[in-house]
């Protein structure tokens, strides 16, 4: 357990910064290239983007480690840690002054997500118990959850643009979260039962996805627009998408909810 601790909070500070960096690259861009393969294109090229996805992976790296030490709903808590640190960051160095709003929403959404997820107390369950009606059911809501994210956005601008598109986002990466424990389970009975299950191409695939939507959600607004969206919405998909698929039983208390939802207003 101590394991999946450390790692997870090295991949929470992994992902601020390369959130950070990602976010203003981001920005540069012009908004035609929203949500189009282009803007991914355009990014590649950018050496301070590049520094962010390399830091994302090795957050990556740092999550599949603290998976394979625990359980989906003890990391993901850690891991929206990264909100203390990118936020306050983001704003040094575009030399904006935080006020006491700004710091109580994101200090209230990162608090009230650790707190309500670590009491959630997980216990139980299994990555391989999934059938496949369950997967089935997981894979269209997230598309449902998606495509209806994303048509509010068009009827939005500016933060909540990008909080629309997050949300998104944020969903896509919840899923994400959900195939890499599946995948990371497999690794225990070799390569081969990674690569030969649908699964591991299914990460693959949410993966590009959610880098697309996030992009565009950093390309549309300020930093604490898309990730307070993000890292609200991609734990709890992840926790109750464990629940559901892998069995997993938790215990969730209302006080730190709306802390948590408190939190979000404010920012």
């Amino acid at each position: 357990m101590p394991v999946a601790v450390l790692a997870s909070l090295a991949a929470g500070v992994c992902f601020a910064v390369a959130g950070v960096l990602q976010q203003r690259a981001a920005s540069a861009r012009p908004d035609e290239e929203t949500l189009s393969l282009r803007l991914l294109g355009q990014l590649v090229r950018d050496r301070i983007w590049r520094y962010g996805i390399a830091l994302a992976v090795l957050a990556y790296g740092f999550q599949s480690l603290a998976l394979a030490f625990g359980p989906l709903s003890l990391v993901q808590p850690l891991i929206v840690t990264e909100l203390v640190f990118a936020v306050p960051l983001s704003a040094r160095l575009y030399r904006m002054r935080l006020g006491p709003r700004e710091w109580f929403g994101t200090l209230a959404v990162a608090v009230g997500l650790a707190l309500a997820l670590a009491s959630a107390r997980p216990h139980g369950g299994h990555p391989g118990a999934a059938d496949p009606l369950a997967w089935l059911l997981l894979l269209g809501a997230t598309c449902t959850l998606v495509c209806a994210a994303l048509a509010l956005s068009r009827l939005l601008s500016g933060p909540w643009r990008a909080s629309a598109v997050a949300l998104a986002g944020g969903v896509v990466m919840g899923t994400q979260s959900v195939l890499l424990a599946a995948t990371v389970g497999r690794l225990r009975h070799g390569f081969d039962a990674v690569f030969s299950a649908w699964q591991t191409y299914a990460l693959v695939v949410a993966s590009l996805g959610g880098l697309l939507l996030i992009q565009s959600a950093f390309q549309q607004g300020p930093l604490a627009a898309s990730l307070t969206v993000i890292d609200a919405t991609e734990p709890v998909v992840a926790v109750t998408v464990g629940m559901v698929v892998f069995g997993e039983a938790v215990q969730v208390g209302w006080p730190v909810t709306v802390v948590t939802a408190v939190g979000l207003v404010l920012v």
